[in-house]
């Protein structure tokens, strides 16, 4: 038989999906604050809609990088809390 894992209390298990949901968000609002930041570019230089694209697609790309970096430092945490004794 396979041995349970130690149970997370409900408070920690609430507090890793707020996490997530905050990576969510962080995620969406890097994607419209460079949009936003575009699309005010277009309208100063009068060439509507190059930079809304140019600053979605910059915006989308870093926001992906973001989250991938944070998730990867996440995982990195979990193995080496997984060493310690008592876990």
């Amino acid at each position: 038989m396979k041995p349970k894992p130690p149970e997370e209390p409900v408070g920690q298990e609430l507090g890793l999906g707020y996490k997530y949901v905050s990576l969510g968000i962080s995620f969406a609002g890097g994607i419209l604050l460079f949009m936003g930041g575009g699309y005010l570019l277009d309208r100063w230089l009068g060439i509507l809609p190059v930079m809304t694209v140019v600053g979605t697609l910059a915006g989308s790309g870093l926001s992906f990088y973001w989250v991938y970096l944070k998730l990867q430092a996440d995982s990195e945490a979990r193995k080496s809390d997984e060493g310690r004794p008592g876990r």
